[in-house]
């Protein structure tokens, strides 16, 4: 699975973008790293690549829980997405 490879890296900052339009920065550290993206996210991960260089995390069952749309993270990924996201460099997940 494509998360595997996000337990290798250094504590990296992410953006937290909220349903709610909030967004802050948080510190994900390499001992707790799957955890703490899976409390952010609300649940089970999943990958959505923007660019080359942006990834977006978002909450895999997301459609089928009925979480709120997130009108900022749409806009970015040019898509509907769901819930809570985190976003961060795609290099920081090799």
């Amino acid at each position: 699975m494509a998360y595997c490879k996000l337990l290798i890296y250094k504590t990296k900052k992410m953006k937290w973008i909220k349903t709610d339009g909030t967004i802050e920065e948080v510190a994900i550290d390499k001992d707790n790293s799957l955890k703490q993206m899976q409390d952010a996210v609300g649940g089970y991960i999943e990958l959505v690549r923007l660019t080359d260089d942006d990834v977006m995390i978002v909450n895999e069952e997301g459609l089928i829980f009925g979480l709120p749309v997130n009108e900022h993270a749409s806009k970015l990924a040019g898509q509907t997405i769901v819930g809570n996201v985190l976003m961060c460099k795609g290099k920081d997940l090799d």
